[in-house]
């Protein structure tokens, strides 16, 4: 039996103005019963990592970051620190996300500046890695994710990577109502962990988590989440209503 304790990740992407997301976090605080055997994040827009921070004080839910600059401070136009995450009260940060990599052009080698800049200053990367659907489709999924995992974690080794919350998200399933089953999820997940132990030995193999992400929702939340090698989830549309991420935190 599994003594890693489950994430769920709430990422809220460019939805909720700075009190839009406050009263959202609000919500959720007054739906979840939160126990040691669970924990949960939410990550807003920049403009609201402040004002959901001050809601969420002295509570069981922690704050993430959609993205992070490598560089501490310095000439880079429209980009966010980890100095100042960290100021804002965030303690993890979303890295690699699909969506990041497609429409901004992120590669494994800016993935692996952001895990590295993230690590340095005390933030838990959660690392998004998947496949397209035309991946998929040619059987490359898992040499997709052999790629993405080996750049992005490259020159990094275990004891680096103790915080590291990996995140499998196929990027077919991604605000297209289609989800991974159980099954399909469950086999990446578990070559995921043979790989982790491959790379970097049992022992944190066992003890990484591995998320799912790809239209988590309440009704297929429980079943997912009972697959052995899945360890939470990183939740998207889902999230944005209270009633609906506390339907899957709950699970």
């Amino acid at each position: 039996m599994s003594n890693r304790i489950p994430l769920i990740a709430g990422n809220w992407k460019m939805y909720k103005t700075a009190a839009q997301a406050a009263d959202t976090a609000r919500q959720l605080m007054e739906s979840v019963d939160l126990t040691p055997e669970r924990e949960v994040m939410i990550a807003p827009p920049f403009t609201a990592l402040v004002s959901v921070a001050a809601v969420i004080q002295n509570s069981p839910i922690s704050l993430g970051a959609q993205n992070l600059f490598w560089e501490d401070e310095g000439a880079f136009t429209g980009e966010v620190s980890p100095v100042m995450l960290l100021d804002a009260g965030c303690r993890h940060v979303i890295i690699g996300h699909s969506e990041r990599r497609q429409l901004f052009g992120e590669s494994d080698e800016t993935v692996n500046k952001r895990i590295r800049s993230a690590l340095k200053h005390g933030l838990i990367p959660v690392f998004c890695i998947g496949e397209t659907e035309e991946q998929r489709a040619s059987d490359e999924t898992f040499s997709v994710l052999d790629k993405q995992v080996e750049n992005g974690l490259e020159g990094l080794s275990s004891n680096d990577l103790e915080a590291l919350v990996l995140a499998y998200e196929p990027v077919w399933a991604i605000g297209t109502g289609k989800t991974a089953t159980s099954g399909q999820a469950q086999e990446v997940h578990g070559c995921l962990r043979a790989k982790m132990a491959d790379r970097y030995g049992d022992a944190f193999a066992d003890s990484i988590r591995i998320l799912y992400g790809g239209s988590v929702k309440p009704n297929n939340a429980a079943e997912l989440m009972s697959m052995p090698d899945i360890d939470g989830a990183l939740v998207g549309g889902a999230s944005l209503r209270a009633e609906d991420f506390a339907q899957i935190i709950n699970y």
